[in-house]
């Protein structure tokens, strides 16, 4: 799809522009000229005085015409940037009212592009605005329907109820170890993962490394007296690495972090069902790690051949229950909607087999086109549902949890996703993974170890985030970790000195 768009010459527009225009067509050229060969042609103007007022036109190849416009009054501001935002919020206000008139598709998400809705209804309740009132603000300003609405706040009250202190957790910190290997790559996956097999000299090296960053953020953290909310590890697949590697690594956590058995929660990813042996579920159990992710991703065994897992549906179903055996009581398992070759028959089918295992927690994942994946690079040969079916898929996992006890209790959003849906996470009462809500309601800072970990530091007075990633592959990261960690060590230093130790 080709838009000519008429002025709006700043090239600060252009990004949230093709975005937009992205929720409806599946590749976006934007044009800032007049240009004949243009699907559309959307003409804007915009006025600013105690308003800001934008209106636009549409005009077709067919010669249809369109008009919106919208206007707001000016918001208290004390930057250049955040009165620019302003501008580009009621932009994309008219552009997303034309581009849905014209298409006759409606998006439930309205204006928003970002990753985390809800952190916006959280924001109304931190300043105190009256339940109605924040989601109206929500319906006029983001035009985000009803029903998305809605879910924000079921997931917001629920996430208040889980961690009623949510709001006051700055002076802590969550940790997440990064482990960078998994026995294969998946097709859709982009997060820093190399297959295990003929690297263990790189696992050796990575996890010195590792085990340094541990020990050092540790002793910052005693100093300081900061106590640790929530240790999460991701990857890769960290039961990649042997039992003993593993036992080695949990021993390490254990010396070097303060108070480890007032944590609230360590989760570890055993994703991969191929990864999991009685051994590491021992060792998961001596050091009293029992939240873990077992993810099918999928019951259809074309499917995971076709993406790249090489385990079996079957072993999946075994590993669950060896892991039920040896004493897991909070396991998580992820399903993707819209994988490749799926539709509806296929998706039930998995919702089937998961009742047959009842895990404590589901996260549901809507398919996502992520730049640097396999998937992404390779789109004819990874043929995925069209936008109705998807969205009939994600009714159905909707249905489906609520008729069986589960509620959601967070959600994320990814560019390129899908029917421009959302990831959503449900679990059992009291089976939450408080890592995920505060991983994505940035309420405190999560310092990040390992290979591709990314760590977000929340300043504790200002809630202003600095990110900061250690490397992506374990060669870079095993040259300079301990310059990472004094890097990270240094910024900790400036974030928790401003006000003396946390109480």
């Amino acid at each position: 799809m080709r838009i000519s768009i008429i002025g709006l010459e700043d090239a600060r527009f252009d990004r949230q522009l093709t975005l937009i225009a992205n929720l409806f067509f599946e590749e976006t050229e934007i044009v800032k000229v007049l240009d004949d060969e243009a699907n559309l042609t959307i003409k804007f103007r915009i006025n600013e005085d105690n308003h800001i007022k934008v209106s636009a036109e549409l005009l077709d190849a067919e010669g249809k015409s369109l008009s919106s416009d919208f206007q707001k009054e000016v918001q208290p501001f004390q930057t250049d940037k955040e009165y620019f935002k302003q501008i580009k919020n009621a932009v994309a206000h008219v552009h997303l009212t034309l581009l849905q008139n014209w298409t006759g598709v409606t998006q439930k998400w309205g204006i928003l592009t970002g990753v985390r809705p809800t952190k916006l209804l959280h924001r109304k309740v931190q300043e105190g605005v009256n339940k109605e009132i924040a989601h109206q603000q929500l319906k006029e300003e983001y035009l985000i329907t009803d029903e998305k609405i809605k879910l924000m706040q079921h997931i917001v009250d629920r996430q208040l109820a889980i961690v009623p202190d949510l709001y006051d957790l700055q002076k802590e910190v969550s940790i997440y170890i990064g482990i960078p290997f998994c026995p294969t790559k998946c097709a859709y996956c982009t997060f820093p993962a190399y297959a295990i097999n003929g690297r263990q000299g790189s696992v050796d090296s990575f996890l010195g490394g590792l085990h340094y960053e541990i020990r050092k953020i540790g002793e910052w953290l005693k100093e300081k007296g900061v106590r640790i909310t929530t240790v999460y590890y991701g990857g890769g697949t960290p039961t990649s690495i042997t039992a003993e590697e593993m036992d080695m690594l949990y021993e390490e956590m254990y010396d070097s972090f303060p108070d480890v058995e007032t944590i609230r929660e360590i989760t570890v990813e055993a994703g991969r069902p191929d990864t999991i042996t009685p051994e590491k579920l021992e060792v998961l159990k001596k050091w009293k790690i029992d939240r873990i992710s077992i993810n099918p991703q999928s019951y259809t065994q074309e499917t995971l051949k076709a993406i790249g897992r090489h385990h079996t549906v079957k072993e999946t179903i075994d590993k669950y229950h060896l892991a039920r055996e040896m004493g897991m009581n909070n396991i998580n398992m992820d399903l993707i909607i819209g994988l490749p070759g799926e539709g509806i028959t296929e998706f039930k089918h998995s919702l089937a087999e998961t009742e047959k295992l009842m895990p404590e927690s589901l996260t549901v994942h809507t398919l996502s086109f992520k730049r640097a994946s396999e998937m992404t690079k390779n789109k004819d040969k990874y043929k995925v549902a069209g936008r109705d079916e998807v969205e009939q898929m994600m009714n159905l996992a909707t249905e489906w949890t609520e008729s069986h006890g589960y509620a959601p209790y967070y959600l994320y959003r990814q560019k390129n996703i899908l029917g421009n849906l959302e990831n959503v996470g449900y679990a059992f009462p009291n089976q939450e993974s408080i890592y995920n809500i505060m991983i994505m309601e940035e309420q405190q800072t999560i310092i990040g170890l390992g290979c591709g970990a990314a760590s977000k530091f929340i300043d504790p007075h200002t809630g202003k985030i600095t990110q900061f990633a250690n490397p992506k592959d374990p060669k870079t990261y095993n040259e300079s970790f301990e310059t990472y960690t004094e890097q990270k060590i240094k910024i900790l230093n400036e974030l928790f000195s401003q006000k003396g130790s946390p109480a």
